[in-house]
């Protein structure tokens, strides 16, 4: 019954949502065919959309099939009136049997609701703030099961997703009509902006450039370049023409990209999920906005040129877009800065370019977008450079999944390097070097041959046990975080999930995730891995982790203020809703549950206290959960090194986070480049540290891992074997290496090794005597 149900709905209901979007001419009439769907779809006698009108402060029912028509736009609730305002209110799912005669029920005469036995209520989300509730109702008593509950949940995304991005374009259409003749004023000023930063970039011309890794490896070869801006710019030459000819051209061009990104929408949803893939619906509603096909007509019949038209029209929007106060916002702009692209793309003539080049190349992108990720065809890419973008991003959890070596946020590549120019992309060492020189071109083809030879040579390690060279076993997980990195861990021969960072979840969602929703991503990876276990680490936001719907204040130190499980002890509302979701998914694999930045014993025993309380809850809600589910503090503050004694015999493993464990301890930020020589994985005090955690682990009889990326380096994972580590969380693409290397190894040298290091007093004797040793293996 559950396969079912979700083939019937899954990808086949978002791709009937596109259709109507496709088919709608404002949001009354979407909303009114997403009802119609959704009732037959799910077999019900109504399905009914309430949104919230913020100038009235009341629930208005928008949409409905089912109920009296006459009720459209009549009915209205204030928050927490009847059943539909207390779901508003609650921010949950509520579920009642016979709700008429539930004492919270508001009856009201014009909807003839009392014919009606089963009631259904989710909330819709605009970041964390509710805007609406979809109700779904039945004639005959109805239990809704929880595959049907969390598929409507998803159904809710996509119709809050609707809403929000038609509400969006129309605040933007308002400040179009307020600007007037501001916008030639302002075009002129950016292009000034624009000259003067070219100009500061020919004086600061470079031939090396930094970024951050998405993906590792090293490369070579002819830039590619897949500009944004190429399209967006004077250079595309495009005379005045027939204007009936062009407004046919218009036509054509957005039925061309309106069946490009459904194709794209249907691709994500295969590759990542349903969610990720709602971002294109933002495009469809662009390309159907009324307000957004009259001003191309108008700009066609004002100079001749449907390329000159859209491109003015996308500047005024994009300006709009970048004058929002909320930075969430702000940041739609790409959206539209997307839309613009690709109808430019087809218009020109071009429209090949966007997809992939001819020749094995480095493809360079000033801003890279999830569409062009969508519909890259890998078969000549080395590797992919972009100047903007952060490795949290849509693009870059899309950029994962390719396979190749990837940097995000090389500044200035783009004011230096042409088509053709020869390019060495080293993610390894996060470079990407310009035209470099010959000798430098030299050592890096010896390096990319023997990357590739290593590369081929690994291949046959990825399904091997991780063993010494004397038999003895190490356990070597992955890390993930987006849902892409799960084929990668898998492809890579991870046993299982050692950390699972649940905040990228949190971070590419408009608002704080739903329990079900939680629940559906954490199911998913259980069942993935469903003969290893997987530890799912509880939110770690705050510091260089923000979420655009949740306010952090501003602080001098956010690595040392308010993070982490500091934020889920003050806010039990989102923690006990993740942990409950944890507690759901764990029946369907072994799931550990990890605690982060734990600074004591009082922060176990809330996390404690919570887990209980979302235990009670699920069994008070007929939610079957495992008896017991491991958990584990991380150990990532120093202070709590010297209580690890104490804290095993609260908790069932420790995980040693060594990112911010050396950090913390060297008081080295290690994004800081100006001291990045003090972030040193084998200074010997960390050494010396890990040791101790690992000793009072085994003598307590709890497990300890090791996560970071110090154990995906062998030099520094042959120290960590050696000081008596034996299960580590790694980045998928390394553990192949670490595999072979370790298969070198004899336990009892390296167990020798462990012990001299701890005896040495500078990290640069650790790394003398680390390299002597293997160089004599």
């Amino acid at each position: 019954m559950a396969n079912s149900f979700k083939k019937r709905f899954g990808v086949a209901t978002l791709e009937d949502i596109s259709t109507l979007i496709l088919n709608s001419h404002d949001l009354d009439e979407t909303l009114d065919n997403i009802v119609k769907l959704v009732a037959k779809r799910m077999g019900t006698e109504v399905c009914s959309i309430y949104l919230l009108d913020e100038s009235e402060g009341v629930l208005l029912l928008r949409a409905t099939k089912g109920l009296a028509k006459k009720a459209v736009g009549m009915v209205h609730l204030k928050k927490g009136e009847g059943l539909t305002g207390l779901v508003l209110e609650k921010r949950q799912v509520l579920t009642i049997q016979e709700p008429y005669k539930d004492p919270r029920n508001r009856y009201f005469e014009e909807t003839r609701e009392e014919q009606y036995h089963s009631f259904l209520g989710i909330p819709l989300f605009d970041r964390k703030k509710a805007i609406g509730v979809l109700v779904i109702q039945t004639r005959s008593p109805r239990e809704f099961t929880p595959e049907e509950i969390s598929t409507l949940s998803t159904i809710a995304f996509q119709v809050s997703f609707i809403v929000i991005n038609a509400r969006l374009l129309d605040s933007v259409n308002q400040q179009e009509k307020q600007a007037g003749g501001n916008s030639f004023q302002r075009r002129k000023e950016d292009r000034r902006s624009s000259s003067a930063s070219e100009i500061d970039a020919l004086l600061t011309h470079k031939k090396a450039f930094a970024g951050t890794a998405i993906y590792p490896g090293v490369v070579s070869g002819p830039c590619y370049i897949m500009d944004d801006a190429y399209f967006m710019t004077e250079a595309l030459e495009d005379k005045p023409r027939d204007v009936d000819e062009e407004l046919q051209r218009m036509e054509e061009a957005l039925e061309h990209v309106r069946t490009q990104t459904l194709f794209l929408e249907k691709r994500v949803a295969e590759r990542l999920s349903q969610q990720d893939a709602g971002i294109f619906h933002t495009h469809l509603m662009i390309l159907e906005d009324r307000a957004f096909l009259d001003k191309w007509r108008e700009e066609i019949r004002a100079c001749g040129s449907a390329i000159s038209g859209i491109r003015k029209v996308v500047r005024s929007y994009i300006s709009a877009f970048e004058r929002m106060e909320d930075p969430y916002l702000r940041e739609r702009a790409a959206d539209i800065k997307d839309i613009g692209r690709r109808l430019l793309a087809y218009l020109s003539g071009d429209n090949e370019r966007s997809l992939s080049p001819k020749e094995p190349s480095i493809l360079l992108y000033n801003e890279i977008h999830p569409s062009d990720l969508a519909i890259l065809d890998l078969k000549n890419v080395r590797g992919v450079i972009a100047e903007a973008g952060g490795e949290t991003s849509h693009a870059a959890i899309m950029a994962k999944s390719l396979g190749v070596p990837v940097i995000f946020g090389a500044k200035g590549v783009m004011g230096v390097a042409a088509n053709n120019d020869f390019l060495i992309l080293d993610a390894d060492s996060e470079c990407v070097h310009v035209n470099p020189s010959g000798k430098l071109i030299s050592q890096y083809k010896r390096l990319e041959e023997n990357s590739s030879r290593e590369i081929t040579r690994l291949e046959e390690w990825r399904d091997r046990p991780a063993l010494s060279r004397d038999g003895v076993k190490a356990t070597l997980r992955a890390n993930i975080g987006p849902v892409s990195d799960v084929d990668i861990a898998l492809r890579n021969g991870a046993e299982g999930v050692g950390l699972f960072r649940t905040e990228f979840h949190y971070m590419v969602s408009p608002g704080f995730p739903s329990r079900d929703d939680q629940f559906r991503y954490y199911r998913y990876v259980a069942e993935k891995f469903s003969d290893s276990s997987v530890t799912i680490r509880t939110f770690d936001i705050g510091g260089d982790k923000i979420l655009p719907y949740f306010h952090c204040p501003e602080e001098k130190n956010p690595f040392m203020g308010w993070r982490s499980l500091r934020i889920s002890l003050d806010h039990r509302d989102i923690f006990l809703t993740q942990i409950e979701a944890i507690l759901m998914a764990s029946a369907y694999g072994r799931i550990k549950i990890l605690f982060p930045m734990v600074s004591g014993l009082q922060d176990v025993r809330d996390c404690k206290e919570v887990m209980e309380e979302a235990r009670s809850s699920l069994l008070k809600q007929g939610i079957c959960v495992p008896d017991s589910v491991e958990i584990g503090a991380m150990i990532e503050i120093p202070a709590v090194v010297k209580l690890a004694r104490s804290l095993a015999r609260e908790v069932d493993f420790f995980s040693i986070g060594t990112n911010d464990l050396i950090q913390y301890m060297l008081a080295a930020d290690r994004n800081n480049t100006l001291i990045r020589r003090y972030y040193d994985p084998l200074h010997p005090a960390v050494l010396q540290v890990i040791r101790e955690i690992s000793d009072v682990a085994n003598q307590e009889g709890v497990g300890v891992c090791l996560c970071g990326e110090m154990a995906s380096d062998p030099l520094k994972f042959f120290s960590l074997f050696g000081l008596g580590v034996r299960e580590f969380s790694i980045p998928a693409p390394f553990i192949p290496r670490i595999k072979a290397f370790l298969s070198g190894v004899d336990e009892g040298l390296a167990m020798q090794v462990g012990e001299r290091i701890l005896t040495m007093e500078s990290s640069q004797d650790i790394r003398d005597y680390l390299q002597e040793t293997i160089a004599a293996f």
